[in-house]
Formats: C-alpha cells, structure tokens, sequence
C-alpha cells in the first residue's frame, strides 16, 4: 500500500482487526519512510456474472430485479421482506459460487423457481406461469404437480 503522504511504495500493517458487519478489514499501517500513520480497509469484490438474456444480448445481474420478480409472485401471501431479502442473496451468492463469467437468464429463473417453491407454493406456480409463459390450464397442473406435498402445514 502507498503511503497517501510520501508516496513510499511500501507500507508496514501494525494492525489487522475484522468488521463483522461489513465483512471487511481494517488495518493500521505506518510509513517507514515518513513515520506517518494511517489506516485503510480491505473488502471482497464480487464480480457477479453477466446475464445472457434469450435474445442473446448481456446485461450485468440486477439484484433489484431479481427481487421485484420475487416481489410480484408473492404479492399478498404472507411472506416478510426480510425472507424475500434472503432469497435474492441466497440465488445472488449461488450464481457468484457457479465460478462462471455468463449465466443464461433461464438459470437464474431456475434458481427462482426452486427458491419460490420451498418458500410459497402459490407464489412458485404464479413465477412459474409468466416465467414459462403458461397458455393453458393444464400447464398450470402439470406444475403444481411437481410441487413436494405439504405435511407441514406450510404456505
């Protein structure tokens, strides 16, 4: 690391403690050259992947939309923000895990759908319906079909 006041190109970490809440790390450093103090704060960059829409074009991954299709599917059952908040980082941190530059905007659906139907299975089956453009009843049977029966008691 530079230091910002002489510009000496090498620094020395007098301290290291680890932020929790922010997932990052603050060091102390002092200039060797200079004696001056100052610290700095180390944090991960995700790089997330490219989406490849079905028209072939990219577009970088839009977490804000992602949770407005969430939001939409669930709209009025009785699902609390901080669960929608969950999936979008739950699918945000699977598609950052795949290791992949492109994703096709079918798996991120995917990844939708199979979130949607441990969460609310009416919500699944409306994403479901837009999601692969559903024409007619039977469609929609063939999709609560696939649903795991519910022995729990859950939405």
């Amino acid at each position: 690391m530079k230091c910002p006041f002489c510009h000496n190109p090498n620094t020395q970490v007098t301290d290291s403690r680890l932020l929790e809440e922010t997932n990052s790390i603050r060091r102390r450093r002092r200039c060797p050259a200079c004696g001056q103090r100052f610290g700095t704060f180390e944090t991960i960059e995700m790089r997330m992947p490219q989406i490849i829409k079905s028209t072939g074009s990219r577009v970088a991954f839009n977490p804000h939309k992602l949770r407005t299709s969430l939001e939409r599917a669930l709209h009025k059952r009785p699902i609390d923000a901080e669960t929608i908040d969950d999936t979008v980082a739950l699918i945000e941190q699977r598609l950052y895990g795949l290791g992949h530059k492109e994703v096709s905007s079918q798996l991120v659906g995917e990844m939708a759908m199979e979130e949607l139907a441990k969460i609310d299975q009416v919500a699944y089956v409306r994403f479901a319906s837009v999601y692969k453009s559903f024409n007619d009843v039977s469609e929609f049977t063939q999709a609560i079909a696939t649903l795991p029966q519910d022995s729990e008691g859950k939405h």
